[in-house]
């Protein structure tokens, strides 16, 4: 079926096929959506939005079978300015930052019980939100919405971490001229398994900072969607991802331009290693859609992959469709690459040890992503895992 024909399906049609890959869509402005799991059909592993996920282990969360049995628990640091409330999918704020995209998101969607609402005023001290995972062998589904007020500023930060599967979604929900800086940890135990969706909704001129480190669980994979509800929004999104011998971390991420006067800046950093024959995995798919109402956009994504041993794989897929021609800037770019011979040699020549000098080019190489972290115990605390990855094989 060629795209002219997709253009011509029905309505219903065309929502339920061709946003899952049975029928390819020629935008992805076009993807479907809904918050009705069974609209969406059960995944195989050939549809574009799955093909890297190795779906056997996800345990039973894109098929029905999992048992969703357990509570995956939240708690929230407490500041003036921070309002925590639990509420149901009822509410009617519960949705307003998007709608999933994909059968785990909308079984998220169905199953969690309540949610976690965390309202942002004035200018409040950083706060912490930790995800705790279920408990070893049990599924939960979970929701979280951040939401800041009008010309607020603020930082969070969102910790995973624990045992157990989850799938969940995270709205966050950004008020005109709000200003949030985020950083969000995948520090799962390694039998941890985390499927999520991350709804960006930024009012006109609001601003979001986020980062997403993602170093433990034996998958993740979470897929990030921005949306403008006004001019003169701004959204940086920064990553970084370490996998060991046999995880699977995969990212992916659509910017969608459908307001004037917007900006986005996209860079993910990731390494593998792995020294045994359970081969390490990462996947960035980086989309950005500017459409045709979307002038003055001024956007840029990039991923760089580090290799540092034999039985590593990293796919990387950037995407830029642009529908006017009425634009600042845009641009993407990939690289993937195995680990730099010549800065290891120039560092050996000036006296420093080779394990050293290794340790030293991958700081270097997440120093970009790292450096942008503000809080200073925090950052301490994620340059320590850092090292703690290499200490892993030596590297």
């Amino acid at each position: 079926m060629t795209a002219s024909d997709v253009a011509g399906l029905a309505p219903e049609l065309k929502g339920a096929k061709a946003g899952q890959g049975e029928v390819p869509i020629a935008s992805a402005g076009e993807r479907f959506q809904s918050f009705d799991v069974e609209a969406f059909e059960v995944p195989g592993g050939r549809e574009e939005n799955w093909r890297f996920t190795p779906l056997r282990r996800i345990r039973g969360l894109h098929d029905g079978t999992a048992a969703f049995d357990g509570t995956a628990s939240v708690s929230v640091t407490e500041a003036a300015g921070v309002t925590v409330e639990k509420v149901t999918r009822d509410d009617a704020r519960i949705g307003e930052g998007g709608i999933p995209a994909d059968r785990v998101a909308a079984a998220a969607w169905s199953a969690f019980t309540e949610a976690t609402l965390v309202t942002l005023d004035g200018e409040p001290e950083p706060v912490t939100i930790t995800v705790e995972g279920p408990g070893e062998g049990v599924t939960a589904a979970g929701h979280l919405q951040v939401r800041t007020t009008p010309n607020s500023r603020a930082t969070v930060v969102v910790e995973h971490r624990g045992h157990g599967a989850l799938a969940d979604n995270t709205e966050v929900v950004l008020a005109d001229g709000s200003q949030l800086t985020l950083v969000v940890t995948e520090e799962w135990a390694d039998d941890a398994v985390h499927v999520g969706a991350e709804h960006y909704n930024i009012g006109r001129d609001a601003t979001l900072r986020g980062t997403t480190i993602q170093l433990g669980g034996d998958l993740v994979r979470v897929s990030s969607t921005v949306h403008y509800a006004g001019p003169g929004g701004d959204a940086e999104l920064l990553g970084l991802g370490f996998a060991d011998a046999g995880q699977h971390l995969e990212q992916r991420l659509l910017v969608d331009h459908a307001v004037p006067n917007c900006k986005s800046n996209v860079l993910y950093k990731n390494a593998l290693q792995s020294h045994t024959k359970d081969s390490s995995h990462v996947v960035w798919i980086g989309d950005v859609l500017i459409r045709a109402a979307a002038e003055n956009t001024e956007t840029f994504e990039f991923n760089r992959n580090l290799v540092l041993t034999e039985h590593c794989r990293a796919d990387s897929v950037p995407n830029l469709e642009i529908e006017t021609g009425e634009i600042v800037s845009a641009g993407h770019a990939s690289a993937t690459g195995r680990f730099d011979d010549e800065q290891l040699f120039y560092l050996q020549s000036r006296g420093i040890p080779e394990d050293q000098a290794r340790r030293l080019v991958v700081r270097g190489f997440f120093g970009e992503v790292l450096n942008k972290i503000t809080l200073p115990e925090l950052k301490e605390r994620l340059e320590a895992a850092v090292e703690a990855e290499l200490a892993i094989t030596g590297a």
